[in-house]
């Protein structure tokens, strides 16, 4: 029983150490942690051991800040410029409609044949509509 128990744990082993792509096996005291493993916090002056299982943090925490404030601000850049592109967008909407309506105007007007009662009704309401513009 104490051969199965050798193997399935060295087994363990290194399936950890694959997974962990170190290549190296860990040496451990049955089960206890070595004293690498079991770093020091230190908040303030006083360091304090880490619950085991617990990962310390990573000291560069303060450069990906600097880089989500990057993020924000290019993201905040790029709304706005959409922003300047949509009104852009409505304006020239706007005076493309407005083009429409005069080139129809314009047909209307020039026709030869006398008007529909539909196209003259049409005709009015975009004369009137120019004419308060």
């Amino acid at each position: 029983m104490q051969v199965f128990h050798m193997d399935h744990h060295n087994s363990l082993v290194k399936l950890q150490a694959f997974l962990d792509g170190s290549g190296k096996k860990r040496k451990y005291d049955d089960g206890a942690q070595s004293e690498s493993s079991q770093a020091t916090s230190n908040l303030g002056d006083q360091p304090t051991k880490r619950p085991p299982g617990v990962k310390a943090a990573k000291g560069a925490s303060g450069k990906r800040s600097i880089a989500d404030h990057q993020a924000v601000a290019q993201f905040q850049t790029m709304c706005s410029i959409k922003e300047k592109d949509l009104a852009v967008k409505e304006k020239d909407l706007v005076v493309k409609e407005r083009v429409s309506k005069m080139f129809l105007l314009d047909s209307l007007i020039s026709k030869k044949d006398s008007l529909s009662e539909a196209e003259e009704a049409l005709k009015q309401k975009l004369l009137t509509e120019m004419l308060s513009n």
